[in-house]
């Protein structure tokens, strides 16, 4: 894949008419990092219809990468957390990923806060390689609280942290 000019992707936050795209983004990819990686109870819960449910419910805390028109790739930030980085399968290798995690950092400073963090399953060696190279620091292990139908799951993951602003949080 040839890395592509910051200058020819926009950043904006998504819309209610961008979820199916997120969605079937985000199900492809959850699949490529977390099947293997992940307890047996997520990946039972994370069923394709649950992506795109759950991406109409989160468009408010979503930005898209747009290029040419498509929406290629996208963030969720919540308060200091980056909850999801996700780009299209066709789009892996071309630096949008990047683009769309300096966006996320920004977002996380500017909700107030110094540190930004994230949860990577163990086993996903490409995003964690990815989160490095972006200056990111692994933490350690814990165990991240997955939402579930019925209760949180609880997962296994790499807290990666990163100093983002000077915030007061």
């Amino acid at each position: 894949m040839t890395t592509i000019a910051e200058d020819a992707v926009t950043l904006r936050p998504a819309i209610p008419s961008d979820a199916n795209t997120v969605a079937r983004i985000w199900y492809e990819g959850w699949r490529d990092g977390h099947l293997g990686n992940v307890p047996d109870a997520l990946v039972v819960a994370r069923t394709e219809a649950s992506f795109y449910e759950r991406a109409a419910e989160r468009v408010g805390d979503t930005v898209v990468a747009v290029v040419e028109g498509e929406v290629v790739g996208f963030v969720m930030v919540v308060d200091d957390e980056v909850e999801q980085v996700y780009l299209s399968n066709h789009r892996r290798g071309s630096g949008i990923a990047g683009f769309l995690l300096g966006e996320a950092e920004r977002l996380v400073a500017a909700n107030g806060h110094e540190r930004a963090w994230l949860a990577v399953a163990p086993g996903n060696g490409r995003a964690r390689k990815f989160y490095e190279r972006q200056g990111w620091v692994d933490d350690g292990l814990f165990e991240y609280m997955a939402g579930g139908a019925a209760e949180p799951i609880p997962v296994p993951c790499q807290r990666y942290v990163k100093r983002v602003g000077g915030g007061v949080r």
